[in-house]
């Protein structure tokens, strides 16, 4: 028999433990790194700083997006007891869901690519998920395809975030991530630059920094192949586009490629002691770019996840 869903409130916690913390209150307010090491060929003036995304709760960015789905769900009535959480996902956002669903007693399965690390697999058996395998030649849109069809063949038993048309995706960003790098930035950020997946960090991101300060130059990035190695990112021309996806927001786009990403997770390791993801890899190069091309600026980009859910990955043992 399903259990009613647990409050994350206080009041659930037992008493003498006023100074405790609740899981879901260790989302978001993550540390902003400076790189020191790898910058020192940038001008004195220029600042590469990564919203370190790993020191949330499940380890990554999509802790913030998961969990404000979440909560929306719940206030518009859309997931109650008796619910199942379901979604499609590449890993990062499933295994928010894992972690929040465990916490709030509600049921949660996750249509992800064959393909996806099996790190990530891994994670989320360990939290009870049950994962649905879908084709790996059609990464997330073959994910996306498959939770509608589940879905639309009994309705009343899920609660469908659907993260790619969601706008409780990309508000997490605007109500958070943008106003954590303003005030740890103290105002002075110049630049921003994040990935698209389902495009919602830099969405967010972007539309809050442009209302603190239209001059903030925000430049998104996707792989630069339809055929990459840039996991949970979306190349948008060959791809479903997001419905959260606002093509007129960027100042810039540009393209990472799968090798210089892998490059980049490796030096971030032994130069900066930084154990990130791939798509923080990708991350980082693209910033790198950015910055040897100005005298003086604050360049911000996100670390997205922590590199334990890649180390079944080859390039770890390349030279």
């Amino acid at each position: 028999m399903m259990t009613a869903p647990r409050s994350l409130s206080p009041q659930g916690i037992g008493a003498g433990a006023e100074g405790a913390s609740n899981i879901a209150d260790l989302v978001g307010n993550t540390p902003l790194v400076r790189l020191r090491n790898i910058t020192r060929e940038l001008s004195p003036g220029v600042s590469v700083l990564g919203k370190a995304e790993f020191f949330n709760p499940g380890g990554s960015v999509k802790d913030r997006a998961g969990l404000h789905m979440i909560r929306d769900g719940e206030r518009r009535g859309l997931l109650r007891p008796g619910k199942t959480i379901i979604d499609a996902s590449s890993g990062n956002t499933g295994i928010a869901y894992a972690w929040i669903g465990a916490a709030l007693g509600y049921p949660v399965r996750i249509c992800l690519p064959e393909n996806a690390s099996p790190e990530r697999k891994r994670i989320l058996k360990g939290f009870g998920v049950d994962i649905i395998p879908t084709s790996p030649l059609e990464g997330t849109d073959g994910a996306q395809r498959r939770v509608k069809q589940i879905v639309a063949e009994d309705p009343e038993r899920y609660f469908y975030p659907d993260q790619y048309n969601n706008d409780a995706n990309w508000k997490s960003h605007y109500e958070g991530t943008a106003n954590e790098i303003w005030e740890q930035t103290g105002g002075r950020i110049t630049h921003f630059v994040a990935g698209l997946g389902t495009t919602g960090t830099f969405v967010g991101t972007t539309r809050r920094l442009k209302e603190l300060n239209p001059a903030v130059e925000c430049l998104s990035f996707q792989p630069d192949s339809p055929l990459h190695g840039l996991e949970g990112m979306k190349h948008l021309e060959t791809a479903i586009v997001p419905g959260i996806w606002d093509s007129h927001l960027p100042d810039r786009e540009m393209w990472a490629g799968t090798e210089e990403s892998y490059a980049m997770v490796k030096r971030l390791a032994r130069e900066e002691g930084l154990f990130v993801g791939i798509s923080a890899g990708a991350a980082v190069a693209m910033a790198m770019k950015v910055a040897r091309g100005l005298s003086e600026g604050v360049v911000v980009t996100v670390l997205c996840d922590g590199a334990d859910k890649y180390l079944s990955e080859r390039f770890w043992d390349e030279d």
